[in-house]
């Protein structure tokens, strides 16, 4: 390949990095890198530029970079002519002092124009720098910009990088690229793996770089070193008589802790198998990065793989290494699991009133108080509604449902609140669906994660997070830019799935307001804004809730306009719902999915633009639309049709609507193009008796009326 249009390699060594930010450092460093050479004009391949890393390194390869920057133009504005002309067109001491500063006689000045007129400017071209020469201020402007929350210093330098650098490999082609950084001296030496290949590795050129490090057992490619890491957990896993479980995660930090990985086959005594395999699970791979294995019914067995970053002539030694270091940590779980099994998992209730949960709000227990008496009423009112639900269920998991934190299991991993929760309760004696509940009710917990499953737990879910909802508002730390302490939007997000998935047919701004009634007149203080001159107004409780309530449920609908979007779903649809805010949002579901198939008809555009046309002729009539329709007042043709047809479609609509049938009901109303389209070519509706005008405007009132029983499709796009 010719020099002039070559790859740009860029590596920089180091000591191990941290491995759930080294992707993120990688790809910062590349497009960093790219940016640079884009921003000085340089070619370059920057689209099929490759980022690379490992626990050791990071590194960028951009393919066809130039030698050599393009000639630089520069173009600088100067004073317009009656400024820097004087009356007889002589240079001014401003037009003089212009081309001083740029270098250039007042006669080499060129002229232009914008919207105020001529001005002077001062133009010039200088050769482009070659690329060399450019290249270490680009990668030093990309290390400056990476995302670095706490850089170290070493040695008795001033510079500081995310950990110490140890060599610099900086190529253009077969060429070093000569230049300093972080106090190192590029060359074309690289280092291989730290024990299979400690001696330095000699790149040739920048393509050769990848093969020469993976023929010194580094894999530099993460793509390659995570493949390799799935494929070495399969091999382990055959002679364990289980199946790994390697999630995306855990091989994403295995894969970042290795530069040549190789799995190992261990396992641990079968007694500790009596502890809930979660809290087995989470500290293998949390704590140790092993890979538990489990039966073909989804059992954990005694089995897990290590992965070494070492292929080791005696793979024995490393399984012994890695299984003394999981027996510790197994024993402590099993102490805590027996430990807490000593005590009621109701015994923690009272111990809750010394945690507190927010100031303003009390203990976890006043919250557990508040959740069990919005899960009771939540149950009443969906057993009315012929939704099997027991609130003596609902409230007794409500009450229990924070218990769970103060065990010891729990104190050592955070991660399985809840989860513990089922266990204990069930091995309390405790009701199958309450003990499922106190682990179900924190789903989804996260991004595509499901529900809850069991009306109990979907009781528990929904009054949890509205409680949750209303005493943050209500203290006033509601989200605020990118801030969000308590996960406001991910509790909203959830509460809304909840109703809309399970379904769950509930008045939720209702129950928003029972959330804040039960709330103390000092949370609802506690959030009140201060006034101009620094004072907080005296609190209107009333009013203050009214306002919450308000404000939340525009909240929980914020979320919703991104769900949607998720699922393939237009904002224009969810905003045609939005605006006849429904209460239910299992029913505000069923419209959206209404609407949209509304939407495919190719009645909808035609359709969309009459209900706009309609709107706007109702907002300037004013008081004056509206009421009943004069039958005797109305034109023979097609105003006469469309009363007809209005008419009937009104008929038919009355039991489509009391069964919540809105695709019936909208495929019923698209009928009502023809007579529509014809009315509004035939008919002035705004005449010039006012009795006629009155009464065309009451009947293009009930036709939009009709269309609002499910959605405001004057906000679909009209044709």
């Amino acid at each position: 390949m010719s020099q002039d249009n070559a790859p740009l390699l860029i590596e920089l060594g180091t000591e191990e990095l941290p491995p759930k930010a080294l992707d993120e450092l990688a790809a910062a460093f590349a497009n960093g890198v790219c940016d640079g050479l884009t921003k000085r004009g340089i070619a370059a391949d920057v689209a099929n530029a490759k980022t690379y890393c490992s626990p050791r390194r990071l590194a960028v390869l951009v393919p066809g970079v130039a030698a050599r920057q393009p000639a630089q133009k520069s173009e600088v504005l100067g004073p317009y002519l009656n400024i820097g002309l004087d009356a007889n067109g002589a240079p001014t001491p401003a037009l003089t002092g212009f081309a001083a500063k740029n270098g250039v006689a007042v006669d080499q000045l060129q002229r232009t124009s914008d919207a105020k007129g001529e001005r002077f400017v001062a133009r010039s071209e200088k050769p482009g720098q070659p690329t060399a020469a450019l290249v270490p201020d680009i990668v030093a402007e990309a290390l400056k910009a990476l995302p670095i929350p706490k850089p170290m210093r070493w040695g008795d330098h001033d510079y500081a990088f995310v950990r110490p650098a140890h060599w610099l490999v900086m190529l253009h082609g077969a060429e070093v690229v000569d230049g300093g950084i972080l106090g190192l001296r590029s060359g074309r030496m690289s280092r291989g793996h730290r024990f299979h290949h400690p001696q330095p590795v000699h790149v040739v050129d920048a393509d050769s770089w990848l093969d020469s490090l993976r023929a010194a057992k580094v894999l530099a490619d993460p793509a390659e070193r995570r493949a390799r890491v799935r494929a070495e957990v399969e091999r382990a896993g055959r002679g364990t008589g289980g199946t790994p479980r390697l999630s995306e995660a855990l091989c994403d930090e295995i894969a970042n802790l290795t530069e040549w990985p190789v799995a190992i086959p261990c396992a641990f005594e079968r007694e500790f198998l009596a502890v809930p395999q979660e809290a087995l699970v989470t500290t293998m791979e949390t704590n140790q990065k092993f890979v538990p294995v489990f039966d073909a019914d989804g059992r954990l067995t005694e089995h897990f793989i290590g992965v070494a970053n070492i292929e080791s002539k005696d793979p024995a030694e490393i399984r012994k290494g890695y299984e003394r270091v999981i027996r510790p940590r197994f024993a402590d779980a099993k102490f805590f699991w027996d430990e807490d099994l000593k005590t009621p998992l109701a015994a923690n209730q009272e111990p809750l009133k010394n945690v507190t949960y927010q100031q303003a709000l009390g203990s976890v227990w006043d919250k557990s108080v508040r959740v069990a008496e919005l899960a009771r009423v939540i149950a009443n009112r969906l057993r009315d509604a012929g939704v099997g639900v027991d609130a003596g269920l609902a409230t007794r998991a409500a009450a229990l449902s924070k218990c769970d934190l103060l065990s010891r299991m729990v104190g050592e991993f955070p991660e399985l609140q809840g989860t513990m929760g089922r266990y204990y309760a069930t091995a309390n004696g405790e009701n199958a669906e309450v003990a499922q509940a106190l682990d179900a009710f924190y789903a989804p917990r996260f991004a595509g994660d499901s529900i809850a499953q069991g009306k109990v737990g979907q009781v528990l879910a929904v009054a949890e997070r509205i409680d949750t909802l209303a005493g943050i508002f209500a203290v006033g730390m509601k989200p605020s830019g990118n801030k969000d302490p308590f996960a406001l939007r991910r509790a909203a997000l959830g509460l809304a799935r909840t109703l809309i998935e399970a379904p769950l047919a509930l008045d939720l701004p209702a129950q928003v307001s029972e959330a804040l009634a039960a709330l103390p007149e000092s949370a609802l203080a506690a959030g009140l804004p201060k006034a101009k001159d620094g004072k907080v107004p005296a609190l209107d409780a009333g009013a203050r809730r009214d306002e919450l309530a308000r404000e939340l449920y525009d909240f929980v609908l914020d979320r919703l306009r991104g769900y949607y979007v998720d699922r393939g779903i237009s904002p224009e649809a969810f905003e045609a719902v939005r605006a006849l805010a429904p209460s239910d949002l299992s029913d505000f579901d069923r419209r959206v999915r209404a609407v949209v198939e509304f939407a495919a008809l190719p009645e909808a555009q035609a359709l969309a633009a009459a209900n706009k046309r309609i709107g706007n002729i109702l907002r300037q009539a004013g008081d004056t639309a509206g009421g009943a329709v004069d039958a005797g007042l109305l034109e023979a043709g097609a105003e006469q049709e469309l009363a007809a047809a209005l008419a009937a479609a009104r008929a038919d609509a009355a039991p489509l609507a009391a069964s919540r049938d809105y695709v019936g009901l909208l495929k019923r109303l698209a009928s009502l193009r023809t007579p529509v389209d014809r009315y509004f070519t035939d008919v002035m509706v705004m005449a010039d008796d006012a009795r006629v005008r009155a009464n065309r405007l009451a009947l293009l009132s009930g036709l939009r009326s009709l269309f609002l029983r499910v959605a405001d499709i004057s906000l679909l796009p009209a044709g």
